[in-house]
């Protein structure tokens, strides 16, 4: 009797755990205001919607996406990454392959569409600045490179990733048609001259920081960050100037608990209405090709795919087959 009542009561746990289990489902992505904007416009409908809880994690880490995967202990269902990153991972059997047969990929912008990940939003690498905290802003890379003109600390982004290594470059007067290949020797020398004044962000929310304190004034930001920090009250100052834009995408891990869920959730999205919603939150731009339609003019026309004049286009594809070789030298360099 004991072992029948024993049984049945570890039954009834694992069918709890399993209800709990299909009623949760993770989200990882950058912190800060843009996963705040995602929880909006994306998790609180879905939760809404279907019932599914969605909890926050962050941030998202690929070493530890890696560990996961290959441990068997995907904690993941649904990741916020760049778009390089997910062109790589789906190839190295890291992610699922999305099922569009859930997710319409015919209204999502064709640039950010592969068998393993959707545009998430779409950004630009801009030159931002507390004005209360200078005497003059940089209006564009040679100028942020120019550290007599414009003395003082100044952030990039941390991590290997499009971005830095082409604003290097474009400072030291390559043109922007000519950029790929990298020239990655050429890029080095340039950073060189500015090494010791560079403080690294590793976060969104810590570039906001930087610039919010001062502890460096300007850099090397994404959009929306700006939008974010002018937002706050800062008085802030932006320059387009050869703005790099990139996209952000959606990816499951390979072994995600919850797959239909997941499905489900990047469908949601990356539909027309959240990402208008999103895209008027942070100041990113909308992958969904029906959400500009739902927004007002103004708002529109600030976001980074109406900053078009100088734009420098993110080469997503040869980052993704060079990011092993060109993140080796880039951490080799940091660490002289």
């Amino acid at each position: 009797m004991k072992t029948t009542f024993a049984f049945a009561a570890f039954a009834a746990l694992m069918a709890v755990s399993a209800t709990a289990k299909a009623d949760n489902l993770v989200f990882s992505s950058w912190g800060g205001t843009t996963q705040d904007a995602q929880r909006s416009a994306w998790a609180s409908p879905f939760i809404a919607k279907t019932g599914t809880n969605v909890l926050q994690d962050g941030p998202t880490d690929y070493g530890k996406l890696k560990a996961m995967v290959e441990a068997g202990q995907v904690t993941w269902d649904v990741v916020d990454v760049e778009g390089d990153y997910a062109a790589q991972a789906g190839k190295s059997g890291q992610l699922e392959k999305l099922d569009f047969s859930i997710i319409d990929k015919s209204k999502l912008d064709p640039r950010f569409v592969t068998d393993y990940s959707v545009g998430s939003f779409y950004y630009s690498f801009v030159i931002g600045c507390n004005v209360d905290a200078v005497s003059a802003c940089p209006k564009t890379w040679a100028d942020l490179f120019d550290t007599a003109k414009f003395p003082g600390k100044r952030t990039f982004y941390k991590w290997s990733a499009p971005g830095v290594i082409e604003a290097a470059l474009l400072a030291d007067g390559v043109p922007a048609d000519k950029l790929y290949p990298l020239d990655l020797d050429r890029a080095f020398k340039k950073l060189d001259t500015i090494k010791s004044d560079i403080v690294w962000w590793s976060s969104g929310a810590q570039s906001q920081q930087l610039l919010a304190s001062a502890e460096a004034p300007f850099g090397s930001i994404w959009n929306g960050r700006m939008t974010a920090l002018a937002a706050s009250g800062i008085k802030t100052e932006t320059s387009w100037k050869q703005n790099i834009t990139a996209a952000d995408s959606l990816v499951v891990p390979k072994g995600a608990p919850n797959l239909q869920a997941a499905m489900k959730f990047i469908a949601l999205a990356t539909s027309a209405d959240a990402q208008a919603k999103f895209a008027k939150a942070t100041g990113y731009a909308p992958t969904n090709i029906g959400s500009a339609k739902l927004m007002d003019p103004e708002t529109a026309k600030t976001l980074p795919d109406q900053q078009t004049a100088s734009q420098v286009n993110a080469n997503m594809a040869y980052w993704a087959d060079n990011r092993d070789a060109i993140g080796k030298l880039w951490y080799a360099w940091q660490a002289k």
